[in-house]
């Protein structure tokens, strides 16, 4: 009964560690401008993270000091939140499916319809009261300001490998036919009807494409990117769970069974 308990607290020392990576990427989303801006999956991942070590620690304690209403409250509440690690894992992948850049003539960079993306994704930006305040916050970083400072001629930027929401959002799109000046400030139009975002471009530089809707895919492409590595890291420790949660499941087990032959043989002795 001592091993088993020993074996119990062991692994949820393990279930306990486990909880760091989903921390971490938690923590690595919140610092992401695009995602401290949206502000959608850092907060679930670093709750779950917590209440994971708060189990955790649960069993650990339970099985070293052996009180077994804490063994019981982590077997209930850690297949609850493996569950949940599960359902978010299989959510994150699903609403991410969707979605990649386009080629544009004579550009190294993509761009990005908005279209092109799921719909649970696109409702968190398309409502004008959300995206306000997600427009807001981006145009106060220096994603598009330092483009300035990195590119002044026009092919060195055509041949840059910018990132989706500087694409999206910091130029014009290119079927517009702006005439380059600098990264973000561009003249002439050859064609304003080409797409709905060439009479959104602004010069001002606090207003640029940040009302267009290809800067609101160039976020969801971001978004997408950064979510898919997340979920890696949540799918390997989703994995190590079950395993600890397995292994530790058949030692309570184990040691009941034991505990359950111990008074049946003390019965008939």
């Amino acid at each position: 009964m001592a091993m088993s308990n020993n074996v119990i607290g062991s692994i949820n020392l393990v279930a306990m560690l486990l909880s760091i990576p989903i921390i971490g990427a938690g923590i690595w989303l919140a610092t992401e401008t695009d995602n401290s801006c949206v502000k959608i999956l850092q907060w679930p991942v670093i709750i779950l993270a917590i209440l994971i070590l708060v189990v955790a620690a649960a069993g650990f304690i339970g099985g070293f000091w052996r009180i077994p209403w804490l063994l019981f409250f982590y077997l209930i509440f850690m297949l609850v939140l493996i569950i949940l690690l599960a359902a978010l894992v299989i959510f994150i992948y699903s609403v991410t499916a969707r979605g990649s850049g386009h080629l544009a003539p004579n550009r190294a960079y993509l761009e990005y319809h908005l279209d092109d993306y799921s719909g649970w994704l696109r409702r968190r930006v398309q409502s004008s009261y959300k995206w306000n305040r997600i427009k807001n916050c981006l145009s106060s970083t220096s994603i598009c300001a330092g483009l300035n400072q990195s590119f002044h001629l026009a092919q060195d930027f055509f041949n840059a490998p910018i990132s989706p929401i500087q694409s999206g959002c910091c130029k014009p799109p290119t079927a517009c036919g702006y005439t380059f000046v600098n990264p973000t400030y561009w003249i002439s139009p050859i064609n304003t009807v080409a797409d709905m975002d060439c009479l959104q471009w602004s010069n001002d530089q606090t207003k640029l494409c940040y009302a267009c809707d290809s800067c609101k895919a160039g976020l969801l492409e971001n978004l997408k990117k950064e979510w898919r590595r997340a979920d890696i890291i949540l799918l390997i420790t989703l994995i190590a769970l079950i395993s600890v949660y397995v292994i530790g499941f058949c030692a309570f087990r184990n040691a009941k069974t034991e505990q359950l032959f111990r008074k049946y043989k003390q019965g008939y002795t």
